[in-house]
This record gives C-alpha cells, structure tokens and sequence, in this order.
C-alpha cells in the first residue's frame, strides 16, 4: 500500500530531508506549501498520516491538530525540539498519536511512522475526503462537516453530496442521482429525490451552508458557487 505522509515543517532543510526518506521506502511524501492553509492543503492531499512540527509561523501545531481533529481521524505524529513532559503530554491531548523529539534519527522516524500506520490501517479501510466551500464529506464514516460542525447523514444524504462533490464542476442530471441513491433501474417516485433534496438543503443551511445545492431547471442539480 502507497501510504501518503503530509509534512507540516517550516525548516525546509529538515522537511526536505524527512520528505526524500519518506519516499525512499515506497510512500508518497508532501511538504506543506502555505503555512496559513494548512487544513486547505490537508484535505487536497488527503494524506494516511501527518508529521507535525509545533513550533510554526501565524498558528502552532497544536492550533492545526485541533483543526484537523475537527475533520478527519487521520494520525498526527508531532516533531519538535520543545519536548519536556508538559508538550509532550499537550500534544496527546491535543490529539497527535506519537511524539518525536528533534534532533533524531531518520531510522527512528521510519519506524514510528510504519508503527502508527500499521495501528491505524491494519483492520480498517482506507479513509477518503471530498472538498467544497470548506465543507468536508468523509466517505469513511459519511459525515460532514463546515467550520467545526459535524453533520451525521441519511445514505440518502451521503449519496446526493457524494454524487455532486465528486463532480463540483457538472450539473447531475435526476436521473443520474436516482440510480445512485437507489442503484436500481426499478421505478421510483421522482418526487422521492425532490424530498430528498430539500431535507438535506435544510440540514445544510443549519450548519452554515446555504445554497449549497443548486437546482438547474430542466437539467438537475450542482453544487453551488459553479460558473
């Protein structure tokens, strides 16, 4: 399995290095770009692990586990020269799942690394995120969730954002969204989809995200915010 292994690290040197020996025993290695961003570029790459620095420019490492906690179950292994007990012990409350105290070996990384990856992935599925507006889908537990508020979804719910956030740039035709929320070729009730629709429009709108669902007369639905 490529795992992928995001690096939120502001020393270019050692988050250089660390990149090159991730890569050099099979995995997919990316180096935050925009410290400003770092959920932004979290959720494009969509990465199985995240190596943490704490000390960092505009917002430390604990500021982005939190935020990262408030999406995504992914481990969080913090790298940091400040480890006395106090941030060790902050950084497992924050939510990070192990602690590497700088300087280090690259071997010691490895095997936290392979450790932590095996913990989380050995019986469980893979985890994938869906991005719009701020708003996350995770296909692994079928939840959204915008500016820290999480909403639970009906498979109905799941499927009509699934459908329309894996395209965000396409109008879904009807009958496009019926066969996936049924996945049948059966008859079924046009006006089903229609109710559909509008319950999981008032769910959306409770949580901050009006007119995130378009309807294209005529055509069927998009994703709103689309030229």
């Amino acid at each position: 399995m490529n795992h992928r292994i995001f690096i939120v690290e502001d020393d270019r040197v050692i988050a250089a290095a660390v990149k090159r020996h991730i890569e050099s025993w099979g995995c997919e290695a990316r180096v935050v770009q925009d410290l400003r961003n770092v959920v932004k570029e979290f959720v494009a790459f969509d990465p199985h692990l995240v190596l943490m620095d704490i000390s960092l420019p505009f917002f430390n490492g604990y500021h982005w586990c939190r935020e990262i906690r408030n999406i995504s179950k992914v481990p969080v292994i913090f790298i940091s020269s400040a480890s006395d007990n106090m941030n060790i012990v902050m950084a497992m409350d924050m939510g990070g799942d192990d602690f590497i105290a700088k300087p280090f070996d690259l071997s010691v990384l490895t095997a936290k690394v392979q450790a932590v990856l095996r913990r989380a992935y050995e019986f469980s599925g893979m985890r994938q995120l869906l991005e719009y507006r701020g708003a996350v889908l995770d296909l692994g537990d079928a939840s959204l969730t915008y500016e820290g508020k999480r909403l639970e979804l009906t498979k109905n719910d799941f499927r009509i954002l699934q459908t329309l956030m894996e395209q965000p740039g396409k109008v879904i035709s009807r009958e496009t969204m019926m066969l996936r929320l049924w996945e049948t070729d059966c008859f079924v009730d046009d006006n089903t989809l229609t109710v559909s629709v509008t319950r999981l429009r008032k769910k959306l709108e409770a949580i901050g995200l009006a007119d995130f669902i378009l309807t294209r007369k005529g055509s069927g639905y998009q994703l709103g915010g689309q030229d």
